[in-house]
């Protein structure tokens, strides 16, 4: 039997007078790490407004855990949110931002400061707790941010732009942490105009533009959509012209160009391909070094099915 969804969308649209934020959204997501993808402007902050309770929908309704989130208390107790916007006191520590924040939850002044502390702790700011935030990095507003959202213990955390300005080590925590927060049965909602950064947490995304879900699933499921786009295939091989005389007369091959070292390949039935390329070279006595595909980078999807205009989902 299929799981209960966690988040469902239904119909969902936000205008701001004649501009229209979204528009006619539906979808589920459950348990484990989403990403929420699309251009800067394409409609994720308005959607993640509306879904968290910060923006009321124009049309349609957003339930988590079954329950409206508009204006239900009970229902935002277990939602965490890390907005791309700073909005902080400057002459406030961390320590004190997060301990008022976790006032606001519920918790009592003790319990308040040990939660806080704790979500210092896990986003590596308890050094620098007591300064103020001012003197802070951008990485460290950034984690700050993501501190307040996990001390209650959320059950779902909506996460927008949470690698914004951060160094390449505190990346990966963060990363790390949204997994671990995944593998603990969370639910998390990762928006980001970055591609690369959501492929390292998630094949399950949502592709966003123009206000509209273009399309939803596992990257593998969309790039099945478009199998009618030929797939690209790169080559780093030591005698990329004898490769290429043995793949031309391929039938799925479609158009041989050299770069650089290497091959790229256009194909229309790439697992064909990928077998063929390794067989042909042991045979020939051709060293492969490296075999990728750029059309299964989240990148490249997200621009054929924007040049294609698809209105289709996943799965649809």
């Amino acid at each position: 039997m299929s799981q209960e969804p966690v988040i469902k969308v239904m119909n969902l649209s936000r205008w701001y007078g004649q501009v229209i934020g979204i528009n006619d959204i539906s979808l589920e997501i459950q348990p484990g790490v989403t990403g929420l993808l699309g251009p800067n402007g394409a409609g994720k902050s308005t959607l993640m407004k509306v879904m968290t309770g910060q923006l009321r929908p124009s049309k349609g309704a957003v339930r988590i855990f079954g329950y409206p989130v508009w204006n239900n208390p009970l229902v935002l107790n277990r939602i965490g949110l890390c907005p791309e916007q700073d909005a902080f006191y400057e002459d406030m520590s961390s320590f004190a931002f997060v301990t008022y924040l976790a006032r606001l939850h519920g918790f009592l002044v003790h319990d308040a400061e040990k939660v806080a502390t704790r979500a210092l702790e896990i986003v590596d700011l308890k050094s620098r707790m007591m300064d103020p935030i001012r003197t802070y990095s951008k990485g460290m507003r950034q984690r700050t941010k993501l501190a307040q959202a996990i001390a209650h213990d959320p059950d779902v955390l909506f996460l927008d732009e949470p690698l914004t300005g951060t160094d390449p080590i505190g990346r990966r925590r963060i990363i790390d942490l949204i997994l671990e927060l995944s593998g603990r049965g969370k639910t998390v909602v990762v928006s980001s105009h970055v591609l690369h950064e959501v492929e390292s947490m998630t094949s399950n995304i949502l592709l966003v533009n123009k206000g509209r879900v273009i399309a939803d699933g596992d990257i593998f499921q969309i790039r099945e959509m478009i199998d009618n786009h030929p797939h690209t295939v790169y080559i780093d091989a030591d005698e990329p012209r004898a490769l290429a005389r043995l793949l031309v007369d391929a039938k799925d091959v479609l158009s041989i160009q050299f770069d650089g070292g290497g091959l790229l390949v256009s194909t229309n039935d790439p697992a064909a391909c990928y077998m063929r390329i390794p067989a042909l070279a042991l045979e020939h006595g051709i060293e492969i070094r490296r075999l990728t595909s750029p059309d299964n980078n989240l990148e490249a999807v997200f621009k054929y099915l924007t040049e294609m205009g698809y209105q289709q989902r996943a799965g649809a």
